[in-house]
C-alpha cells in the first residue's frame, strides 16, 4: 500500500514521517529505535502532559512570553487531544529514555503540527513554543503526580467506596447470623457473620485513609524546575500561574513544590502512594480468599456462603461453579505486589539531579490504579452484592464445633474443658455428651453455659 511521507527534521537531521500523522522527527526516531514489546504510554499520562502544555501556554501568554495567537492555537490543539480524538498519535513505548523525554516531545510535536495545520502556517515550534518555560525533566514527574492523583480520586476511591457500601449492606443483612469463628484454619469460638464482614469493611476503610494521606504529597508539582530544578529559562511566577491553571483543569488542589530539586531527583511520593495501593491489595486478597474458602464446596467444603453463579466452572464437570471473582481479584493483587517491587526499585535509580526510571514507574502506578479499580468494581457487582448464607451448614458447623467448650472454662477450668473436647473428638460425641460422660458438669449447667448467642 502506497504511503505518503513528509520530511521532518531535528537537531540530528532529517527523518521520514507518515504524512497522516501529527508527530515529528523525535517521535519517529523513538518509534523506530525502541521496538520493545507492546506497552505504550498510558492515556492518563498523555492527557496530563497535554494539560501541562495548555496550562503552560496560558501562563506564558499571561507573562508576555508567548503571543496570544500562538497560545490560543496551542490550547486549542491540546483540548483536541484531551477530547480523545488524537489518541492514535501517541504510539511510543514505555521502554524508552528514563526521563520520558521522547513522550514529552511526542506531545509537543503533535500539538505543534496540529496547531500549525489549524493556522495554515508553520509558526509554532514544538520546543520553542509548546515546550516554552519547561523541560522534560520537570514536565514528566509533574505529569506522573497529576495522572496518578486524578486516577486515584476519580477511579480508585469511588470503586473503593462502592465496595465499602456493599460490605455495610451485607453486615446489616447478616446481623443475626451466628457462625463458628476460625483461627489457624481451625475451629474457634462463635462470631457473628456481620462481625466477620465488619473486619473486611474496616480494613478497606483504613486503606482509604492511608491512600488519602499519601495523596496529599502528590498535589505538589515540580513544574517550573526545568532541567535540574533551578528553573533556568522559566520566567518568575511561571510555576505558580501554570499550576494554578492545572488546578482549574483537574479541579484538584495542585501547588508548587517547595523543593523542585527533590521533585526531579527523587520519587518517594510515588513510592508512598503505591505502597498504600499495595496495602489495599493485601487486604483485598485476604477478603477475596476468605470469601472463596467460606463458599467452598458446596457439600465437601466449608459451604457457609453461597456465591453467585456467574458462569459454568468446568469444561468437564457439569454443574460446577467456581469462585471466579475471588480468583480474579487475587491475581490482580499479586500483580500489584509485583508492580510495587518495580516502582520501589525504580525510585532508587537515576544519578544526581534526575531519576531515569520514570516511564516504568508511571506505567506501573497507573496500571495498578486501573487494575484495583476495575477489580473492586467487578468483585463488588459480581460477587459481594449477591452473597447469600447457607443457614443449615452454618448451624451444623456451629453446633458441632468443639470450641464451644471454651464457655465451660470459667466454671470447671481449662484442663477439664480441654479433656471434654478431646474426649468428644476421639469418641465422635457431642460436647454435651462428652461432658456428661465425664461427669464434670450437669446437663442444666451445660445448657446454661454453652449458648453461642452469649459467646459473641
Amino acid at each position: 500500500m502506497y504511503m505518503k511521507y513528509r520530511i521532518e527534521k531535528d537537531s540530528i537531521g532529517t527523518v521520514k514521517v507518515d504524512d497522516s500523522k501529527y508527530w515529528g522527527a523525535q517521535t519517529q526516531r523513538s518509534l523506530e529505535n525502541f521496538v520493545i514489546s507492546n506497552e505504550i504510554m498510558p492515556k492518563a499520562l498523555i492527557y496530563a502532559i497535554t494539560s501541562i502544555k495548555i496550562a503552560s501556554a496560558k501562563a506564558n501568554q499571561t507573562l508576555k512570553k508567548l503571543d496570544t495567537k500562538k497560545a490560543i492555537a496551542i490550547v486549542k490543539a491540546g483540548e483536541v487531544i484531551l477530547s480523545g480524538k488524537l489518541d492514535d498519535q501517541f504510539p511510543l513505548k514505555i521502554w524508552q529514555t528514563g526521563s520520558g523525554t521522547q513522550t514529552n516531545m511526542n506531545v509537543n510535536e503533535v500539538i505543534a503540527n496540529y496547531a500549525n495545520k489549524s493556522l495554515r502556517a508553520n509558526v509554532i515550534h514544538p520546543n520553542d513554543h509548546v515546550n516554552m518555560s519547561q523541560s522534560s525533566n520537570d514536565v514528566f514527574p509533574s505529569a506522573i503526580h497529576i495522572a496518578v492523583a486524578d486516577m486515584v480520586v476519580n477511579y480508585l476511591l469511588p470503586s473503593l467506596d462502592n465496595l465499602v457500601t456493599s460490605l455495610k449492606t451485607l453486615e446489616k443483612k447478616f446481623a443475626k447470623v451466628i457462625k463458628i469463628g476460625r483461627t489457624h484454619l481451625q475451629d474457634a469460638t462463635p462470631i457473628l457473620l456481620s462481625q466477620e464482614i465488619s473486619a473486611w469493611r474496616t480494613s478497606v476503610e483504613n486503606c482509604k485513609l492511608q491512600i488519602l494521606n499519601s495523596l496529599n504529597s502528590l498535589y505538589e508539582l515540580p513544574l517550573g524546575g526545568t532541567a535540574v530544578g533551578t528553573g533556568l529559562n522559566a520566567p518568575h511566577d511561571f510555576d505558580k500561574k501554570a499550576i494554578n491553571n492545572l488546578t482549574q483543569i483537574y479541579k484538584l488542589p495542585f501547588q508548587v513544590m517547595n523543593n523542585k530539586f527533590d521533585g526531579l531527583a527523587f520519587k518517594e511520593r510515588v513510592v508512598s502512594i503505591h505502597s498504600q495501593l499495595k496495602v489495599l491489595a493485601t487486604s483485598l486478597y485476604k477478603i477475596a480468599n476468605d470469601v472463596r474458602f467460606l463458599g467452598s464446596g458446596p457439600r465437601a467444603g466449608i459451604g457457609e456462603l453461597i456465591l453467585p453463579a456467574n458462569e459454568p466452572g468446568s469444561s468437564i464437570m457439569p454443574g460446577k461453579v467456581n469462585p471466579t471473582q475471588s480468583e480474579a481479584m487475587m491475581m490482580v493483587c499479586a500483580q500489584i505486589l509485583g508492580n510495587d517491587t518495580t516502582i520501589s526499585f525504580a525510585a532508587s535509580q537515576g544519578n544526581f539531579e534526575l531519576n531515569t526510571f520514570m516511564p516504568v514507574m508511571a506505567f506501573d502506578a497507573l496500571w495498578s490504579i486501573r487494575l484495583l479499580s476495575d477489580a473492586m468494581d467487578s468483585f463488588t457487582k459480581k460477587c459481594i452484592v449477591g452473597i447469600e448464607v447457607n443457614h443449615e451448614k452454618i448451624k451444623y458447623n456451629l453446633d458441632n464445633s468443639l470450641m464451644l467448650v471454651t464457655a465451660l472454662a470459667p466454671k470447671i477450668g481449662y484442663a477439664k474443658s480441654a479433656e471434654i473436647a478431646k474426649y468428644a473428638h476421639k469418641n465422635n460425641l457431642t460436647l454435651k455428651q462428652a461432658a456428661l460422660k465425664l461427669k464434670y458438669i450437669s446437663e442444666t449447667e451445660f445448657d446454661q453455659l454453652v449458648r453461642p448467642e452469649r459467646m459473641i
